[in-house]
């Protein structure tokens, strides 16, 4: 039995991943590309010791900071930490890279790292709203899937487009929709203002555990450029004021988060329909059991 426990970001996806995967006597294993990398601990919330309660975890903070995240990659390093497990339980928030782990998806082109970083630039300068209206010239099935302001994916469409000469749209159907034969599947989902709530409660509590000084160090010791790269959410706007280019508050970092936490429940609703919802405010962790049949 494999299961899935699937959410936006500060939904409580990975508390109750422990609590499934001690009933089932099962490990945990990270679905999270950011998770999987070291160093960025706070920032993307990687389970503390005490969060993990004695259940084992796979695949959290173990990459290094040089890596460069691909869906279906990192989807076959995911299968590689599950191989021996009886009864792992995923957690990912991610449905590009979910798809990746399900082995949902073609191999996607290498894109240079150095037409990423223009196509960023481009936006800096131009706005992702902007570079969404050229995307939909060039791509417009891929351009409808994204909401206008959605940065990372549509750079991400219009790099590989213009490194490969091939539409995203294309590339990212390769495979079918739904779970493997053989897995179980949750999405934790609280009601919308709930679900904003947990989020301003989540990055108060990565600033009061050390956010800043994760950022401070990472660039003290020269990842300045990896984190670019890679962009996790919310360390721009905390490397900018660590090197004094930013002077606004922590509102900046909710609200990217409370986009990014809308378009994952989004995506969820839409491409895994037939999933059961679990609201961690208003279900008990039995009524979760139940729905997966680990009750």
């Amino acid at each position: 039995m494999k299961i899935a426990i699937l959410g936006p970001t500060a939904s409580g996806k990975s508390t109750l991943a422990v609590a499934v995967a001690r009933r089932v006597g099962g490990a945990v294993v990270n679905g999270d590309p950011y998770q999987s990398i070291a160093g960025l601990a706070i920032g993307t919330g990687q389970p503390s010791e005490t969060e993990q309660r004695g259940v084992p975890h796979l695949g959290y903070g173990l990459l290094p900071l040089s890596t460069r995240p691909n869906p279906a990659q990192f989807g076959a390093q995911v299968r590689r930490w599950m191989d021996g497990i009886d009864a792992p339980v995923l957690v990912t928030g991610s449905g590009l890279y979910l798809r990746g782990i399900w082995d949902q998806l073609t191999e996607l082109p290498e894109v240079p790292e150095a037409m990423v970083f223009k196509v960023r630039r481009w936006s800096e300068v131009l706005g992702v709203p902007r570079l969404h209206r050229v995307l939909k010239c060039l791509d417009f099935k891929r351009a409808g899937e994204l909401h206008p302001n959605d940065g990372s994916r549509v750079t991400r469409a219009l790099a590989l487009h213009l490194a490969t000469g091939l539409q995203a749209s294309a590339l990212l159907t390769g495979g079918r929709l739904g779970a493997p034969t053989g897995w179980r599947m949750l999405v934790v989902l609280s009601t919308r203002d709930r679900q904003r709530k947990r989020v301003e409660q989540r990055v108060a509590e990565q600033l009061k555990a050390g956010w800043q000084n994760e950022v401070a160090g990472l660039l003290a010791a020269g990842h300045g450029t990896d984190l670019e790269a890679l962009r996790p959410l919310g360390y721009r706007v905390l490397m900018a004021k660590a090197e004094g280019r930013e002077s606004s508050g922590f509102e900046r970092i909710i609200q990217e988060t409370q986009a990014f936490a809308k378009r994952q429940a989004t995506w969820f609703r839409n491409q895994l329909p037939e999933a059961p919802h679990w609201d961690p405010d208003t279900e008990s962790v039995a009524a979760a059991f139940a729905k997966l049949g680990v009750s």
